[in-house]
């Protein structure tokens, strides 16, 4: 006779061959499924282009954040960006009006002042866990009860469950925000990479160092609020940071690593997309599951390729 326990391991065991099963199936039918969203829904291929253009801006943004110790950051100001929607989601405001603005001044001030005033990393806890909770805090109090409380937050954390769930309007705010970070970030290489390795040679050599953290900050906190949509404010850390990491992995040189994490953090963002059509998963959250594939690869490449030294 099978005990509580023995029932619960096997009801377990039957769920995971079901996702399996499914998973096969899903897989058979993806020729004709991804045949048929991108033949039957013009708007996937839009969202396709800003998910690549989002993925690009990610990667250059996260070698800088990396190497100057700031991962974190954007963990902190998609919080602050969160809070920041969910006032504009009770006024009926467009988000990103709200979000935008709040989270630029939020990122110049932690990259300005952050460590003359609390500490780099004080200053990002406070903010990180102070803007989710009022956020949340927020939204149940001022939301009417006909509102869906638990969609409007888990799209806000997590991004839309479904790549069609993008608005067109969203669709072109984020490519035209995006190509003018990637023309900034490639306009201003020479200077962000002096600021980003040595803050004192930038200085002797005359290069503004505050106008280029001003400016660092300002991306930051652009690409934080473009990418709230496709993966969310609670994975928008991973876009950034993994990418960097794969790189860092794989080359020694500035310019090997911002050109390879481009194209990881591309590939992973098509990749992931795609998955989640076929499996019909959230989009952020594949996406992120694919960079993390990626960091795990690279990890062991990187591991022969020092066995093979030695």
């Amino acid at each position: 006779m099978l005990n509580a326990h023995d029932t619960t391991v096997s009801s377990a065991l039957e769920n995971i061959r079901s996702v399996f099963q499914s998973m096969g199936v899903a897989l058979e039918a993806a020729p004709a499924k991804l045949d048929a969203y991108f033949t039957q829904f013009k708007f996937v291929k839009f969202a396709l282009i800003v998910a690549i253009l989002i993925a690009l801006c990610a990667a250059l943004l996260g070698v800088t954040l990396v190497l100057k110790r700031y991962s974190m950051i954007g963990d902190g100001l998609s919080h602050v960006a969160f809070g920041a929607m969910t006032v504009a989601m009770i006024f009926s405001l467009t988000p990103v009006y709200i979000s935008m603005p709040v989270t630029v001044l939020t990122a110049v001030l932690l990259l300005r002042g952050g460590k003359r005033k609390l500490g780099g990393d004080s200053a990002i806890a406070m903010l990180s866990v102070s803007s989710l909770a009022l956020g949340y805090l927020l939204l149940n109090l001022f939301s009417g009860s006909s509102s869906n409380l638990s969609g409007d937050v888990c799209s806000i954390l997590f991004g839309s469950t479904s790549i069609l769930t993008l608005r067109e309007s969203d669709v072109i705010l984020c490519a035209t925000l995006a190509a003018v970070v990637i023309f900034v970030y490639i306009f201003f290489h020479n200077q962000i990479f002096a600021v980003t390795f040595d803050e004192d040679f930038a200085k002797a050599t005359g290069t503004k160092v505050t106008a280029y953290h001003l400016l660092i900050a300002v991306i930051t906190a652009v690409v934080i609020v473009i990418s709230m949509n496709l993966v969310g404010a609670l994975l928008i850390s991973a876009l950034i940071v993994f990418p960097a990491l794969c790189a860092m992995r794989l080359f020694r040189s500035f310019r090997g690593v911002i050109i390879s994490a481009a194209i990881i953090s591309v590939f992973c963002a098509v990749f992931g997309i795609l998955l989640a059509i076929i499996f019909s998963t959230p989009v952020g959250s594949t996406i992120v599951a694919a960079d993390l594939l990626a960091f795990v690869i690279c990890i062991i490449i990187d591991a022969i390729k020092r066995g093979t030294k030695r």
